[in-house]
């Protein structure tokens, strides 16, 4: 049977479920979103006269959820007018609507009678062959869906999503026995394909894999602090980025998630567990003593953590009061810092015969043996493993890559001989002679499956350019960037200068690239997989020129990127721009004038220079200009202010976007360019499309002249910065800066509708931006950006 989803309904409202549902509809997948019937009114309801029976009260909580989704933060939706594809309704009057869906999600409390009472329910009305799963992050897949149909079971498993659903890559798929195998490979495919995620199958065990191995190691870690005398702080210090994980450490991340929730999950673990195992997943007195306090994180505003002021307090242990927060100090952390290379700077750490040594040594000893000992039980690979920490908590390095870095050999030997109890799986390794998990097979990424290294599986849509460049080779490169043969006849032109940042080096690289395709490929993509796609031109660069009064070397380096801008827009090959994450002022004016635009659906696009006291000087003021109007309808007559009042607009206040969605929402991308949920299918997306573009006989556009609005358009774009400037909104600079703004967006003081060559327009964008430079309060701006990484206001 072939599967397809089309339509989906979520049941279950709370943050998970309007979570999932929202991501749902982000794809464009019409969701259902439907809860139980309030039993009570609110003092509103009942103040309008309405009943329990009237349908607005029946569907209270649902579209109470939905409406919530346009305030959380950080912002379920990537468009606000997604909303439009959830729906609300009730799990009374409302499951009849199940049939005519491809995709159940069950979200309700985590009680099992609760879940099987619901499963029954539907199982008297979905249509065979629905596929019907549990978001339940640790209750048993195999006893929710016994009793039930032959169908239901066949059709049914856990998907378990990560919260928040649109930003964590990990998705938990758990078959049951009776699940089908079509099923299960399905749902992986559409995860990783249309949802975006990165998968793992798990086993029906406790929590699953991320939770299981992710609890353990936060209570390992609990206990240590504890047991040994280290503050909340002094932790939090050195768990954090420093070893490869998230920003938000080990206390933190627990008051984030909740002091209660992460309670409820530890206590499913020790209840279904014996013996040793079970003792680390008693919670130690402390943190229940926190939540019988109230004192459950971010949401009760106090945990492991208060904020006061702007001063971050922890709590003592001992005293349960509140006091400064402390950091580690120790000259292994110094080490790490000077060390290159996440996994030698771990090394460094994990080795230090110091205070931060001796606490990552017995966190990480313990949880490295655990999740050896799991490997087999929650998961068949130590791949899975890997990943699921990685995906799922934010780690840079899995359990078995971290051993890969610290030497399995060299940490067994101190690990046995403190008397810890390696699992046979790891002895079979050793005895075997490998010394590490992770090795290469013909140049591809391999692992040790229990008896021999296998190749990593890979969907064929995920291209990893630092093995594919180890592998195939590169055609040039140079400190910024590097071309690439993607094979089938397209190439790629990978940034790799610090930031991704514009500078002579990659502007040279582009102009190799673009003679190099014209004469021998069918196409370019421009991509690469850094932490940011572009955050801009190299600042740093332009502020010692413009310091040393180089204005003359300056007014050449805007000259050529300029000229590198016009050579993408009328390469006669097809250029496909691939941004994602951070695409900032040059990073956006590199894609505006590409023949596509394939941005991931995390790209956060937009034109900031006004934030450092410039305005775009690559094109930028003309390319979204132009943007603006190819999005008109044909025969439709223009009205060209309305396009140059929202082009200033744009600009003026440095509007990023805050999803590749709502960057086609503010013009940076058309409606014809593409948005790729998967972050790691981006650059094969970006492929397939200069290779759609090549085989349609892509012909490059003609230059033609640009209708300004001329002297009146620019009185009209001064209006409201000269308004904001006497209230007292905005500066005499910021004044300055929207005149030149304004300005080059009009063309300057031709009369309004009058046709100029691009030439005229980026002589004019240039002219802008030289003087702006020049000038000591914009060199001030940049100088306060470079050093605080903030925006200046003088």
């Amino acid at each position: 049977m072939s599967y397809k989803i089309q339509k989906a309904a979520v049941l279950g409202s709370g943050v998970m479920g309007s979570g999932i549902a929202a991501h749902l509809a982000n794809i464009g997948i019409p969701t259902i979103l439907l809860d139980i019937v309030p039993r009570e009114l609110t003092k509103e309801e009942e103040a309008k006269g309405l009943t329990l029976e009237h349908p607005a009260i029946r569907n209270r909580f649902a579209t109470s959820a939905i409406q919530k989704l346009l305030k959380h933060k950080p912002a379920p939706l990537t468009s606000k007018k997604n909303l439009a594809l959830i729906s609300a309704g009730n799990l009374e009057d409302d499951l009849d609507k199940l049939k005519d869906v491809d995709w159940i999600i069950e979200v309700v409390v985590e009680n099992l009678d609760i879940k099987k009472n619901l499963f029954e329910r539907i199982d008297l009305v979905r249509k065979p062959g629905t596929i019907i799963s549990s978001n339940t992050s640790g209750i048993s897949v195999n006893a929710m869906s016994e009793g039930l149909s032959e169908d239901f079971q066949k059709h049914f498993l856990g998907t378990h999503f990560f919260n928040p659903p649109r930003y964590l890559k990990l998705l938990e798929v758990i078959p049951t026995e009776q699940t089908l195998p079509t099923v299960v490979s399905f749902m992986k495919t559409f995860a990783e394909d249309v949802l975006g995620k990165g998968v793992v199958i798990g086993k029906d065990t406790p929590n699953f894999v991320a939770n299981r191995i992710g609890t353990y190691g936060l209570l390992v870690t609990l206990r240590e602090m504890l047991e040994r005398g280290y503050s909340v702080g002094e932790v939090d210090s050195v768990t954090g980025t420093l070893i490869g994980r998230a920003k938000s450490a080990t206390f933190r991340t627990l008051d984030v998630v909740g002091l209660d929730t992460f309670l409820h999950v530890a206590k499913t673990v020790y209840d279904q567990t014996t013996s040793e195992e079970q003792k680390v997943f008693e919670v130690p007195e402390l943190m229940k003593k926190l939540v019988e306090n109230g004192w459950l994180g971010a949401k009760s505003g106090q945990g492991f953590f208060l904020k006061k002021g702007k001063d971050i307090l922890e709590i003592d242990p001992e005293t349960l009061a509140y006091v400064p927060a402390k950091k580690l100090q120790t000259p292994s952390i110094e080490m790490a810092k000077q060390t290159k290379g996440l996994p030698n700077k771990v090394k460094t750490l994990v080795y230090a015969k110091d205070r931060t040594g001796e606490l990552l040594w017995n966190i990480f000893a313990p949880t490295l043996l655990y999740s050896a000992e799991m490997t087999g039980v929650i998961a068949d690979s130590i791949v899975e493993i890997d990943n699921a920490m990685k995906w799922g908590f934010g780690w840079t390095q899995g359990p078995f890559e971290m051993w890969d870095a610290i030497g399995v050999k060299q940490s067994v030997e101190k690990m046995e001989a403190e008397g810890r109890e390696v699992p046979g799986f790891v002895k079979e390794f050793l005895s075997q002679g490998f010394e590490s998990f992770y090795t290469e097979l013909d140049g591809d990424l391999a692992y040790y499956n229990g008896s021999e290294y296998v190749k990593v599986p890979v969907n064929e849509k995920v291209i990893d350019l630092k093995r594919y460049k180890k592998k195939q080779g590169v055609i040039k490169s140079n400190s910024g960037a590097s071309l690439i043969d993607l094979g089938d006849g397209v190439a790629l032109l990978e940034f790799h200068s610090k930031s991704n940042a514009i500078g002579l080096d990659i502007i040279q690289m582009l102009n190799f690239a673009i003679d190099e395709v014209e004469a021998n490929y069918k196409g370019l993509v421009i991509g690469n997989q850094g932490k940011n796609f572009c955050v801009g031109a190299n600042l740093g660069m332009i502020l010692m020129e413009a310091q040393d009064d180089n204005i003359f070397e300056l007014d050449y380096t805007i000259r050529a990127f300029q000229k590198a801008m016009r050579r993408v827009k009328y390469s006669t090959k097809p250029v496909v721009a691939a941004p994602f994450g951070m695409t900032l002022g040059g990073g956006s004016e590199v894609c505006l004038p590409a023949a596509h635009i394939q941005a991931s659906s995390e790209t956060y696009m937009g034109l900031v220079e006004v934030g450092v006291g410039l305005i775009p000087g690559g094109g930028g003021n003309l390319a979204l200009y132009e943007k603006f109007l190819k999005g008109l309808p044909n025969g439709v007559e223009i009205d060209y202010q309305a396009i140059a009042n929202k082009v200033f607009e744009t600009i003026a206040m440095a509007t990023v976007s805050t999803s590749g969605e709502e960057a086609r929402d503010n013009n940076f991308l058309s409606f014809a360019d593409g948005i790729s949920v998967n972050p790691d299918h981006l650059i094969y997306d970006a492929k397939q499309a200069v290779l759609a573009l090549s085989e349609a006989g892509y012909t490059a556009p003609v230059p033609k002249k640009v209708k300004v609005v001329g002297a009146p358009g620019y009185a009209t774009l001064l209006l409201g910065a000269q308004g904001m400037f006497q209230s007292g909104f905005i500066s005499e600079h910021d004044l300055k800066i929207a005149k030149k703004l304004a300005y080059v967006i009009a063309g300057g003081l031709v009369p309004y509708g009058t046709s100029v060559s691009e030439e005229y327009l980026l002589n004019l964008e240039r002219e802008a931006f030289l003087s702006l430079v020049a000038d000591p309060k914009s060199q001030a701006r940049m100088q306060h950006m470079l050093i605080k990484g903030k925006p200046l206001r003088n």
